[in-house]
């Protein structure tokens, strides 16, 4: 039996995002990272969202310093990227969000791993356009002001129908 060889082009790396973000099945937040997250350099993208989502889960548990690493990531003079998908989130309801973020790692991962073995064997993936036309904010930045309140969705959840850790 003969092996044939195809030519497939170049990958496109946002294949999963592109169809997560249309997916009727998937909740609206998760299709609004999902586009957020298009055209994001895979390092950073992933990175971002970790980062985040680990902070998230710091300010959720209560961990010393944890609020300040929030008005940290938040006005920080990068691109809006991190922003956006915090605010997509925001008051969601922390459960979600941390659900919602998981669930975007767990897209942005195998991208970022296809992307690594993509430039080692030295092909290029499929161009990408940055959304973020600046590596700065493009508006208002939130103060770094780190003793503040959490509101109700820190503790009141829609999706579980009552208080976080409640019973």
């Amino acid at each position: 039996m003969m092996n044939k060889v195809f030519d497939i082009g170049k990958f496109d790396l946002d294949v999963t995002l592109r169809d997560s973000a249309l997916d009727p099945e998937c909740r609206p937040t998760k299709r609004l990272l999902a586009n957020a997250s298009l055209g994001v350099e895979p390092f950073d993208a992933y990175y971002s969202a970790r980062e985040l989502y680990e902070t998230l889960e710091g300010v959720f548990e209560g961990l010393p310093n944890a609020k300040k690493r929030l008005t940290q990531v938040l006005s920080c003079q990068c691109d809006d990227y991190q922003r956006c998908l915090y605010y997509v989130l925001a008051g969601r309801g922390v459960v979600q969000m941390l659900e919602d973020l998981e669930w975007l790692l767990s897209i942005l991962a195998p991208r970022l791993k296809t992307s690594a073995e993509l430039l080692r064997s030295g092909e290029r993936p499929w161009p990408m356009i940055n959304p973020y036309v600046a590596a700065a904010p493009d508006g208002v930045v939130p103060a770094r002001n780190a003793p503040f309140t959490e509101g109700p969705s820190w503790y009141l959840d829609p999706g579980l129908g009552g208080i976080v850790g409640d019973g």
